[in-house]
């Protein structure tokens, strides 16, 4: 089972957090980027820009943080961060 869990951080606190299941047949990147719309979609945001180094840091440590850079919209928080729980 794939797992993608996300949360919106200001002064080191979370201020939302949510969990997105799926046991598609998709493939892992599939299931990132298709979480990650539900994210947005639930957290009313724009969809984030995958920089370089958000990219690296996902491929490495199963975890990015999405921070203005990666935003085109203002954001009210510090950082966007998901990571994978998978079992």
């Amino acid at each position: 089972m794939f797992r993608l869990w996300a949360r919106t951080v200001k002064n080191s606190k979370t201020l939302k957090d949510l969990v997105i299941e799926d046991n598609s047949h998709e493939t892992r990147t599939h299931k990132v980027f298709n979480a990650l719309e539900k994210i947005c979609l639930e957290f009313d945001l724009s969809k984030p820009i995958w920089l370089d180094k958000t990219i690296n840091d996902f491929k490495y440590h199963n975890k990015a943080r999405f921070s203005q850079d990666n935003f085109i919209e203002e954001i009210d928080f510090d950082y966007l961060e998901i990571r994978t729980l998978e079992d």
